[in-house]
């Protein structure tokens, strides 16, 4: 077992970037001052495979929106922060909160406002697609883009090391 999946079977939070993470980063602006974002539905259900498992779901995101909070809702995440820039401090935050220790928590962010939420948790996790000072600070990397399924497959990851992926699969089949 590398390091990377030793470290992977003990998070007990994930916290996670909106966009370009749980999004494709894109924002589309309606002509009425709307604004749309479009998730990706196997990303949910990997989140919800994982809070089955026993593990904490955190948002955190520098922008503010009401669509982060309706899809954080839609999906039982409870910890949303938004509007910080300070994706450290926050993650830490969350970290005291619980009595979580860093080491036990994993990050997945996709660009330059990520690096050091990236650095301090236990994974530091990115999308196939972030920016090359990401790509090379975080400890792993998904094959998937962000918004186009990165979510499920750092899921699918982190229940794999701590040995429930094919419990969590057999429900389905």
């Amino acid at each position: 077992m590398s390091t990377t999946q030793a470290n992977a079977a003990n998070i007990h939070l994930l916290a996670l970037d909106v966009d370009g993470v749980l999004t494709d980063g894109r924002i589309y602006y309606g002509d009425n001052g709307e604004e749309l974002k479009a998730f990706d539905i196997k990303d949910g259900l990997g989140i919800k495979l994982l809070q089955a498992a026993g593990v904490r779901i955190a948002i955190i995101t520098g922008r503010q929106s009401e669509i982060v909070a309706r899809r954080a809702g839609e999906l039982g995440i409870t910890d949303i922060i938004q509007g910080r820039e300070d994706k450290k401090t926050a993650l830490m935050e969350l970290c005291e909160r619980y009595a979580i220790p860093l080491q036990d928590c994993a990050y997945m962010g996709d660009d330059l406002p990520d690096l050091a939420a990236i650095a301090v948790a236990g994974l530091g996790m990115t999308v196939a697609d972030a920016c090359d000072t990401v790509r090379d600070a975080a400890d792993w990397r998904s094959q998937r883009a962000g918004g186009r399924g990165a979510v499920r497959e750092a899921c699918e990851f982190l229940l794999s090391a701590r040995g429930q992926l094919s419990t969590a699969l057999e429900a389905f089949g």
